[in-house]
């Protein structure tokens, strides 16, 4: 039988067609249009000649961001807190999604999941607000308790070496939630009868889980351990630059806030886009090389 031709497809499927188009149209907008100004980074680039008559000078802002004493710095300060955030961020969502399909109590597990989903809905505005409040040195909750313990307050945001703790702990209390939602969705995926067949064999809720649901979603672990691993290099933008301030460069200085710097406050904006575009390629080295490994190991990959 023939193929149905590609005119009578789209109008079979035209009514998914306009829900992707929105979709579609943003990522062209602000995804690939903005792409052909990475040609910048070779330029130059002045904002009142334009494309066509700033002059080219090759690999020279990437030189030039490597001579930077500051580079090594704050190359640094994003691979340690990408590695934080995937070490300890990656596996909190798999665990709460683990512990709510243990709960039996319906509106507990409702409860539970609303509650710990709501963070992700509050903007970084609010969150580095809260952290503000909570962290004061003078009126801070967190201060008040150490010092009825009788230790002495802690100026949490002034002193560098909490940077890193506090930025990991408030992304896996916005995100565990809503990361455990894919979780969930792949668990209520596995076949009942599997785990009837280990309750039979004999197997309590631990080795259930160990032997039957971690394998279940084990697809869906990898996948998203690839796509984290590719954006381990992109920390936000928006909390470091709320929470971080010159006391805290040492540690909380990152890629992102620097090209904000340097490209907006500064307007270099060649230098700026070369350090953006290096970085994006390591990031799609670090996506291609796991995905890689993952196919050697296993069947699951991204492609």
């Amino acid at each position: 039988m023939n193929s149905p031709s590609i005119l009578k497809q789209l109008k079979r499927d035209r009514a998914f067609i306009l829900m992707f188009a929105p979709v579609l149209l943003y990522f062209i907008m602000f995804k690939y249009v903005p792409m052909f100004g990475i040609v910048i980074s070779f330029m130059d680039y002045n904002l009142f000649k334009g494309l066509g008559g700033s002059e080219w000078v090759g690999l020279k802002y990437y030189q030039q961001f490597f001579d930077n004493r500051d580079a090594l710095v704050i190359i640094k300060n994003t691979v340690l807190l990408g590695l934080y955030k995937l070490l300890f961020g990656f596996p909190a969502p798999i665990i709460l999604a683990l512990l709510l399909n243990e709960l039996r109590n319906a509106v507990y597990k409702r409860l539970v999941q609303t509650v710990s989903y709501l963070p992700h809905f509050l903007s970084n505005v609010v969150v580095a607000s809260m952290l503000l409040l909570l962290l004061s040195p003078s009126t801070g909750w967190v201060n008040r308790i150490i010092e009825w313990f009788g230790f002495p307050a802690i100026s949490f945001l002034q002193e560098a070496e909490w940077f890193r703790t506090i930025y990991v702990l408030s992304e896996i209390w916005q995100q565990v939630g809503w990361g455990s939602i894919l979780y969930l969705a792949a668990i209520t995926t596995i076949d009942p009868q599997l785990y009837e067949a280990a309750r039979m064999d004999g197997a309590g809720r631990w080795k259930q889980t160990l032997h039957v649901t971690l394998p279940g979603i084990a697809a869906t672990i990898v996948i998203l351990l690839i796509l984290q691993i590719g954006g381990m290099l992109e920390v936000g933008f928006e909390k470091v630059f709320l929470l971080y301030n010159p006391a805290t460069y040492d540690t909380a200085d990152v890629i992102a806030t620097y090209v904000y710097r340097v490209g907006i406050l500064q307007g270099s904006f060649s230098y700026a886009t070369a350090i953006d575009l290096f970085m994006g390629v390591i990031g799609f080295l670090l996506v291609y090389t796991t995905n890689k490994i993952s196919r050697r190991l296993g069947e699951n990959s991204l492609w």
